[in-house]
């Protein structure tokens, strides 16, 4: 069988230690060609994955005949890039968040469905295994009604960790858009309702611009969730926490309280209110501290989908949903008001 041919288009971090990474891993995958407005960065990409380089996403779809292309940008071209190459006749794989809005984002889906092309957003959180252990835990019903939740995703910022360091488009409105809650939170989102397998009808956010200076964007958050059966919750989202990460999930209910990744041995903690408590090392969850070698799965599934003609995980979608969530509490931080949530139509 011939490979699939794929284009990376920006080569930043997440493209350098996710998307490139986990291409050449994959068997199925050719990785033909790359692009980046910087000219020095992606000859260097170029080079190192024998792929052709490019200064202009148009000129890369233009000419070049891929299969697959992967949208690693900052977050304001997350929506044209993708719909230009879905337009040109390629499955796409975006990364999180999907866009800067709602109109955005149903563009994307309507290019993907006039297309007949796959798109998938990347949200790697739902690959975690003590995520989707915990998933089938509550669907079985082993804690019974879910009452609440707590969830934070927190570390001291994208400058520790992007190719342009504190110079970053992460720090800038008219680029990322979104700060902390589009890096870090709209994961969050995407994860709850994966887990609890509901929507959010209600979100209050306290937004806040409070830990970095000179930045146009929010860098700590926290927000609470109303779901439409009633769950309530607690989601945060920062470029605060110092020195070291969090990225824990605690969800309590009748019969017993989850613990994910709130444990340094322990992937997931369940205990029960019969006084059971069963531990689980499932694998450590990926992690930019671990130098982006370990699998997010995102790409394979990518692949696996798009090779079978199957639905991603993570279709359009399911990336409005929770982008939906995080442009809620953005409003709702800015009116003081709760915002009610839209219901997506599919």
């Amino acid at each position: 069988m011939s490979k699939l041919n794929v284009a990376v288009i920006g080569c930043g971090s997440i493209a350098q230690h996710r998307h490139l990474l986990e291409y050449q891993a994959n068997e199925h995958v050719s990785i033909t060609a790359v692009c980046d407005l910087v000219e020095e960065r992606v000859e260097k990409v170029a080079q190192k994955y024998n792929a052709k380089a490019y200064t202009s996403y148009e000129e890369l779809l233009a000419k070049e005949n891929v299969d697959l292309v992967s949208v690693c940008l900052p977050n304001y071209l997350h929506a044209p890039v993708s719909i230009a190459a879905l337009n040109a006749g390629n499955h796409v794989l975006c990364e999180k968040p999907m866009a800067t809005s709602r109109e955005e984002a149903e563009r994307m889906i309507e290019a993907a469905e006039a297309s007949g092309k796959t798109l998938m957003i990347a949200h790697n959180q739902r690959f975690v295994p003590s995520h989707q252990k915990a998933k089938e835990l509550i669907s079985e019903g082993a804690i019974g009604k879910v009452y609440s939740f707590r969830t934070a995703f927190g570390h001291g910022g994208p400058e520790g960790w992007s190719v342009d360091g504190e110079e970053s488009w992460f720090f800038k409105k008219d680029e990322a858009y979104i700060g902390a809650m589009g890096d870090l939170g709209v994961h969050k989102a995407d994860l709850l309702r994966y887990i609890l397998g509901q929507e959010f009808v209600d979100v209050a956010g306290f937004v806040q611009n409070n830990a970095k200076s000179g930045i146009t964007v929010d860098d700590n958050a926290v927000c609470i969730l109303r779901s439409e059966s009633g769950i309530v919750g607690t989601m945060a989202a920062s470029w605060a926490y110092n020195p070291n990460e969090d990225n824990s999930t605690v969800i309590y209910g009748e019969k017993g309280t989850l613990r994910l990744e709130d444990d340094p041995e322990y992937s997931l903690v369940a205990q029960y209110t019969n006084g059971d408590v069963v531990n689980y090392q499932l694998g450590k969850i990926q992690s930019n501290d671990e130098g982006g070698q370990n699998n997010s799965h995102v790409i394979d599934h990518f692949v696996d989908s798009v090779l079978n003609g199957t639905e991603p995980l993570i279709t359009g979608e399911e990336g409005m949903k929770s982008l939906d969530v995080i442009l809620g509490a953005l409003r709702s931080g800015e009116t003081g008001q709760i915002s009610r949530l839209e219901k997506v139509s599919k």
